[in-house]
């Protein structure tokens, strides 16, 4: 990914590397508590609410091509169960590591030379973050590693029983809740039993069958 507009030191994902002086091997640790930035997690589904604290522990390594960024934030989740949509919470630990790269220096540290195909520039630095000025920015690493460690389907507890598919009460609430099911192999039987109920019950009113009616004028 290519440098776009400069970083601004006073963004909380912001970080100076300038302490470490381009010196490989130098080691800096960090820790920091930012706010969470927006949309921190599975849009619709479950995420850090924006303004909740992260906390954040970083060990910058410098290295030959630039600095090496290993480290872990934790935070609280906040989503809705995919099961019976009742609201949920989950503390969330997500681990990361990434090279942020030296604009001018090759995968091997050394001094770019001037380059002939600004179409193949584009292309090799088109995954790749880097270094701006001593500064890069954590914050498309850190959304990356938080949508990872989120489950893509949060439920409230393993063994949620969900919602009843007829009529959508909690069966977590009611566990002994059912209804008697129909078998559609026999539906159709059930309604021709039904209609022959329903014949008998008219004969035994006084609907007598129009043969028996014909006899008995014949006999008159």
């Amino acid at each position: 990914m290519a440098s776009n507009a400069r970083l601004d030191h006073r963004n909380p994902l912001v970080f100076d590397t300038h302490e470490l002086g381009r010196r490989p091997g130098a080691l800096q640790r960090l820790t920091r508590t930012i706010d969470a930035p927006n949309d921190l997690g599975i849009a619709g589904v479950i995420g850090v609410p924006e303004g909740a604290p992260v906390e954040l522990e970083l060990r910058l390594e410098s290295v030959m091509e630039g600095v090496l960024v290993t480290g872990t934030a934790r935070a609280q989740a906040e989503g809705e169960c995919v099961r019976c949509l009742e609201s949920l919470q989950m503390d969330l630990e997500a681990d990361f590591q990434e090279m942020f790269s030296y604009p001018d220096a090759d995968d091997r540290g050394r001094p770019k030379a001037e380059p002939t195909d600004d179409a193949e520039e584009s292309a090799e630095n088109e995954d790749r973050l880097f270094i701006e000025d001593g500064l890069f920015d954590l914050e498309p690493v850190l959304r990356d590693a938080v949508v990872l460690a989120l489950p893509m389907q949060p439920v409230c507890r393993e063994d949620c029983a969900g919602l009843c598919s007829e009529c959508g009460i909690s069966l977590n609430d009611n566990p002994d809740h059912h209804h008697d099911a129909v078998d559609i192999r026999w539906a159709a039987l059930q309604g021709f039993a039904d209609s022959i109920e329903d014949g008998d019950k008219d004969e035994m009113s006084g609907g007598a069958p129009q043969s028996a009616r014909a006899d008995e004028k014949q006999e008159k």
